[in-house]
């Protein structure tokens, strides 16, 4: 549990400071539990005894990106190809950007354990496009995978690629083959880019480390990408907080705000929206263009079925008329804008 005492005015002022490092560890906009042990051991018994489908009985898959694709431009102007879980190929304005790239065969620190993927990644990283920016929101191995950022780094592609990532993440991407100097850290509100695009570090309600003695020591963000005619908000991994309302009326509004759906439960509801408190992150953050569902479908990673978190928010959407942009794993797709997309793979 890690918290910090502040009150509602100093709450909604949130985005007008950066990062609190207290003790050496980076805290939450509010308090929030982030689960430890404790957490461990009340979930060890619902492992056990959960019979959800958790991990697909049919293969999924294979999916293919046809890379000649991203040498003719999008007409839009917005293409986004969704990789699996968070990872994203984002074309905005003549940029692009990859989001939190996991090309690794588990989300873990271990080759031979630990989550593994649903389905292959969809584009084999030889193939990846020339990249403007990398962005890493935070340390965690289903948003930063070791293998992956150590091929990319040696990619001659990506000789003059800019890498982009929270308060000391850069000293891991460093470490995995990353020049130091084409490395920017950002503290949130943060920003860095020109009139072709500008980046910006958001708060979000979440947390760091790769293991559970190093938690805190390095920055989590949400992030906001500009370009000279669209935007688009990348939640990365947060919790439901107040500055949502705030980040939609600094930043926003967005052509497409992608928020997390799965791995949350009950026990973490702090640092995990779900697909009701996506819905209500949107709504909060104004309710402007479309709504991308991500961090669901490639890793087994909370007890519900792996199809839940998808299924439940079209519900949602269905009642609150929320319009839903579902594409398809590995395809590239134009973003239209207001115009809802539900390719419904999963089923």
């Amino acid at each position: 549990m890690e918290s910090v005492e502040v009150s509602e005015a100093e709450r909604a002022k949130t985005l007008l400071r950066r990062a609190v490092l207290e003790q050496r560890r980076f805290i939450n906009p509010l308090p929030t539990s982030v689960g430890g042990w404790e957490t461990m051991r009340k979930a060890l018994p619902l492992y056990l005894t959960n019979k959800e489908e958790r991990i697909p009985k049919k293969p999924l898959g294979p999916f293919f990106t046809d890379a000649s694709v991203y040498a003719t431009p999008p007409v839009s102007g917005l293409r986004l190809t969704w990789m699996g879980h968070s990872s994203t190929l984002v074309e905005i304005d003549g940029m692009r950007v990859l989001l939190d790239p996991v090309w690794d065969e588990r989300a873990s620190p271990l080759r031979w354990a630990g989550p593994k993927r649903f389905f292959a990644a969809p584009l084999k990283l030889r193939e990846m496009p020339r990249l403007d920016v990398v962005v890493v929101s935070h340390d965690h191995y289903d948003h930063l995978g070791e293998s992956t950022i150590r091929k990319l780094a040696a990619l001659p592609a990506m000789k003059d690629t800019e890498w982009v990532t929270s308060l000391g993440v850069g000293e891991i991407l460093e470490d995995y083959g990353v020049k130091r100097r084409r490395v920017t850290e950002l503290d949130w509100t943060q920003s860095i880019g020109d009139a072709s695009l500008e980046i910006t570090a958001l708060p979000s309600r979440h947390f760091s480390g790769r293991s559970m003695f190093n938690r805190f020591e390095t920055l989590w963000s949400s992030f906001a990408l500009k370009g000279p005619k669209h935007s688009v908000y990348y939640g990365a991994d947060s919790g439901w907080w107040p500055g949502f309302a705030e980040i939609g009326k600094g930043y926003g509004p967005f052509d497409v705000t992608m928020l997390e759906i799965g791995a949350y439960n009950e026990l973490w509801k702090d640092i995990h929206l779900g697909p009701e408190g996506a819905v209500e992150a949107f709504e909060a953050l104004g309710s402007k263009g479309l709504l991308m569902p991500i961090h669901w479908g490639l890793f087994d990673l909370a007890m519900h079925a792996w199809r839940q978190p998808i299924e439940r928010i079209c519900e949602i959407a269905a009642e609150k008329g929320t319009p839903l942009w579902v594409p398809e794993p590995g395809l590239p797709t134009e973003v239209v804008r207001d115009t809802a997309l539900r390719s419904e793979w999963w089923r």
